[in-house]
C-alpha cells in the first residue's frame, strides 16, 4: 500500500513536470525566482514543480488598437485620429523581464507617439501623406519597444474624424478648386479655338476662294438638316459695294 501511494505521487509529479509548448509559443522559466538562460520550446518541456514557474509567451503577430486621440495639427486643425499597431514578440525573456506588461506599455507609448507625431504635421499631409506618417510612427515605436523584445511590424491610421465645421470648410475648398480647374480648362479651350480661327483667317486672306467654298459647304449642311428652308445666296461683294456707295452719298 505505501508503495502504491509513492507510485501515484511520482506519477502525478511527472505529469505536472511535463509541459507542451506550441510551435508559436515560448516558455520563460523562473527557477527559485531566477531566470533560466534561455526560453524553452516548442515541444515537450520538463520543469520542476514548486521550484519552477513557467510563463507562456506567444510569438504570433498581434494587433493593438490605439484609442481615438484628439490632436491639433501644426496648422491648428483639430481632429480625432484612431490607429492600429501590428507587433510580435521576438524575445520572450525580455518581454517578461524588462517590462511589467509589454502590451499595456506598448499601447500607452503608441498613444503618446501618435499625438506627438501628428501634432508636427499639417492637415493636408495627414490626409494625403499617410504612408510617410505611418512609416515614421512605426520607426519610433519599433525603436522604443525593441528593448522590450517587441517588434512593431506596421502602423495603420484607420480613421480621421473632423468637426462638422471643418468638414463644411473642406467641402467649400474642394468646390472652389473644382470651379478653378473648370475655368482654367474653359480658358485654355477658348485660347486654342482663337488660335485656330486666326490660322483660318490667314488662309482665307491668302485664298479668298476658300471663303466661297466654306459658304457652299454651309448651305449643304443647312439643306441636309432643314430641307424646307429656302436660301438665297447673296455675294458679300454686292453688300460691300452698296455700303461704300451709301457712305459716299452721305458725304
Amino acid at each position: 500500500m505505501p508503495t502504491l501511494i509513492v507510485l501515484v505521487i511520482v506519477v502525478l509529479f511527472l505529469l505536472s513536470a511535463v509541459k507542451v509548448i506550441a510551435e508559436y509559443e515560448r516558455a520563460v522559466v523562473f527557477r527559485l525566482g531566477r531566470l533560466l538562460p534561455a526560453a524553452k520550446g516548442p515541444g515537450v518541456v520538463f520543469i520542476f514543480p514548486i521550484i519552477d514557474r513557467l510563463v507562456r509567451v506567444s510569438l504570433q503577430v498581434d494587433t493593438l488598437d490605439v484609442p481615438p486621440q484628439d490632436i491639433i495639427t501644426r496648422d491648428n486643425v483639430t481632429a480625432t485620429v484612431a490607429a492600429v499597431v501590428y507587433y510580435r514578440v521576438i524575445d520572450a525573456q525580455k518581454a517578461i523581464v524588462e517590462v511589467r506588461n509589454f502590451r499595456f506599455a506598448s499601447s500607452q507609448f503608441a498613444q503618446t507617439t501618435l499625438r506627438s507625431v501628428l501634432g508636427e504635421v499639417e492637415f493636408d499631409d495627414l490626409l494625403g501623406g499617410r504612408e510617410k506618417i505611418q512609416g515614421r510612427l512605426q520607426s519610433i515605436l519599433d525603436e522604443r519597444t525593441e528593448t522590450w523584445g517587441v517588434k512593431v511590424t506596421n502602423v495603420e491610421i484607420k480613421a480621421v474624424d473632423l468637426p462638422e465645421s471643418m468638414q463644411r470648410a473642406i467641402a467649400r475648398q474642394a468646390e472652389a478648386e473644382r470651379e478653378k480647374r473648370a475655368k482654367i480648362i474653359h480658358a485654355e479651350g477658348e485660347f486654342a479655338a482663337s488660335e485656330r480661327l486666326a490660322e483660318a483667317s490667314a488662309i482665307i486672306a491668302r485664298q479668298p476662294v476658300a471663303l466661297q467654298l466654306r459658304y457652299l459647304q454651309t448651305l449643304m449642311e443647312i439643306g441636309a438638316e432643314k430641307n424646307t428652308t429656302i436660301i438665297f445666296p447673296l455675294p458679300i461683294d454686292i453688300i460691300n459695294a452698296w455700303v461704300k456707295k451709301s457712305l459716299d452719298s452721305g458725304h
